[in-house]
């Protein structure tokens, strides 16, 4: 900025008459350009999509991350022959608008998207009201007891912005519950994981600050045991099988924003997930799976 022809500092007063120049960045790129990326669609009508979202693929553009993302396939998507012109509109306006939920970037599995104002006006108040049903698979480090339910405080992590934790004083709270679905022996657990709230890294922390953790999971210690693990140790060959946290978001459950017929939909088990699982069955000599992946949907 510039204040008659000089650096002027931004605590200036003036005093009326002054010549005030300001130079305006060119605005950085905000990454919301259609692309051509597969896309697994479980659903689609008039008023939404349920996608199975891959692992590895980011929900929406950021800082680091400025395409490649759920958002920029949506723009091609929903832009072909016209199709969905309001929500692929409002995605252009903001990678925000449409989006329901979230899931993180190594998660894989359902992910329901708006594609019209009202249906996410009326989506984002079910979630809200804890009226949508969502169902993960979890495989764990340890042996949790048979099912179970966590009620917590839930917050950043005091030392590190991008963690969270539910070691606070104070904060918003956090509900889990779990069923375990398959045992390794005492090492490891296959759980059904309930979300009754849907905190940034809920399971993740909730379980990890148990003493569960998610296997493979870098950030919340499950790499870290595994790092002091044997090579040929089956749990760390199951993770390294896995190679991101090993968690699903499985089953999705709500009603219909327009019509309020009550939907359900499931996203096979992935095969990183599978490889997984194959390689603790052999190795402890697991009966029969309860969880049964179906035929996998083709990508559209």
């Amino acid at each position: 900025m510039l204040l008659d022809g000089l650096a002027g500092k931004a605590s200036r007063k003036l005093r009326g008459g002054e010549r005030v120049e300001v130079v305006l960045p060119p605005p950085e790129p905000s990454g919301l350009v259609a692309q051509d990326l597969p896309l697994t669609v479980l659903h689609e009508d008039a008023d939404l999509l349920v996608l199975d979202k891959a692992a590895g693929m980011v929900v929406h553009p950021a800082r680091g991350t400025p395409a490649g993302t759920v958002v920029n396939a949506l723009l091609h998507r929903l832009g072909e022959a016209g199709r969905g012109a309001e929500a692929g509109q409002a995605l252009a306006a903001d990678a925000r608008v449409g989006l329901v939920h979230r899931l993180d970037k190594d998660t894989s599995g359902c992910l329901v998207v708006a594609k019209r104002e009202r249906s996410l006006t009326v989506l984002q108040a079910a979630f809200k009201a804890r009226e949508v049903e969502k169902t993960y698979l979890a495989l764990c480090h340890g042996a949790p007891p048979a099912e179970g339910r966590l009620d917590t405080l839930y917050g950043r992590h005091p030392g590190d912005r991008t963690r969270y934790t539910t070691r606070v004083q104070s904060g918003r709270t956090a509900s889990t519950t779990w069923r375990v679905q398959e045992r390794f022996g005492d090492r490891a657990a296959l759980l059904e994981v309930g979300l009754e709230t849907g905190r940034t890294h809920q399971i993740r922390v909730h379980l990890a600050e148990a003493g569960w953790p998610l296997l493979a999971d870098g950030v919340y210690g499950g790499a870290r045991r595994e790092a002091r693990l044997a090579e040929a140790d089956p749990v760390r060959r199951a993770a390294e099988a896995m190679g991101r946290q090993a968690l699903h978001a499985w089953r999705l459950g709500f009603a219909h924003p327009r019509t309020g017929k009550r939907l359900s939909f499931e996203a096979p088990i992935p095969r990183d997930l599978e490889a997984a699982l194959g390689v603790l069955r052999q190795a402890f000599g697991a009966p029969p799976p309860a969880v049964q992946a179906r035929k996998r949907p083709g990508r559209r």
